[in-house]
């Protein structure tokens, strides 16, 4: 017994049984195998390339009926990706999940236990789902832009990839989509509660600018371009966007949205209990 006690006394505690690579298959094998991951991506690609659809036929339906300005405004890239305004619910969504319905079931000390790095479980969840969500929104996005100009086709101006700035566009615009869901897993990991993290992302994605609508129109313009919505749009447009941030800048912008909201959730899952 005196021999098993200062065995036991000096022995380093395990480092765990997952190194990055591994912590990054285990979170990979997580998301593919809950149903939420399927149902979340299949509205987001249901509602982009649906909406986006809708949005260009009727602004080619009217076309005819359009004045000077509205047609030297008119952005068919922008129209073809306007689904990505509901859509990124869906992706915020699953990414709050990726976090929330660990902690929601128990399972995340058995994680932990696995992997008591705590910053390399958030980083491989960063990894994998951010990764997923860059491949799924870079599809969904070229899938709507090619379905919008082709509702476009005989009837409005229509854009190509070949065209100024087009292929930049739905390129950010992908890119928009990972981005605002890692923004969703910082508040999740933040939160630790599924309604209160999806409460959370709603507010600050919908309800905000609807908030700020009813303020003064000199608080509204410089406050509207750092908003989600705003910075999506902009991202996803060829022309400038009224009263928004060009689309590098709110590309950096949302960036550091995703950095501070990871970074916060990463020292919070440091500091607090399991």
């Amino acid at each position: 017994m005196t021999v098993s006690n200062e065995i036991s006394e000096t022995r380093p505690l395990p480092a765990g049984h997952y190194h990055s690579t591994g912590a990054i298959r285990s979170e990979w094998i997580k998301l593919r195998t809950v149903r939420s991951t399927m149902w979340t991506l299949g509205a987001l690609i249901f509602v982009t390339i649906g909406i986006g659809v809708l949005v260009t036929h009727a602004d080619a339906s009217n076309w005819a009926h359009l004045s000077l300005a509205d047609r030297l405004q008119f952005d068919p890239t922008n129209d073809s990706l306007a689904g990505l305004a509901v859509g990124q619910l869906a992706i915020g969504v699953l990414g709050i999940l990726v976090i929330t319905a660990e902690h929601g079931t128990g399972s995340i000390r058995a994680t932990l236990s696995a992997v008591p790095n705590r910053p390399l479980v958030l980083g491989a969840k960063a990894v994998v789902f951010g990764l997923v969500a860059l491949i799924v929104g870079e599809a969904v996005c070229v899938v709507s832009f090619l379905a919008g100009q082709a509702m476009i086709s005989g009837k409005a101006p229509q854009a190509t990839l070949g065209q100024p700035g087009v292929a930049r566009a739905v390129l950010l615009a992908g890119v928009f989509v990972a981005l605002i869901g890692l923004v969703a897993l910082g508040i999740g990991t933040i939160i630790r509660h599924t309604a209160g993290g999806i409460a959370t992302y709603v507010a600050a994605v919908f309800i905000v600018p609807l908030v700020i609508n009813a303020f003064p129109a000199s608080i509204r313009t410089a406050v509207e371009k750092f908003l989600p919505l705003d910075v999506g749009r902009s991202m996803g447009a060829v022309h400038p966007v009224t009263n928004a941030l060009s689309p590098w800048a709110s590309l950096g912008l949302l960036c550091g949205y995703a950095v501070v909201l990871l970074a916060v959730g990463c020292w919070l899952l440091v500091r607090r209990d399991a």
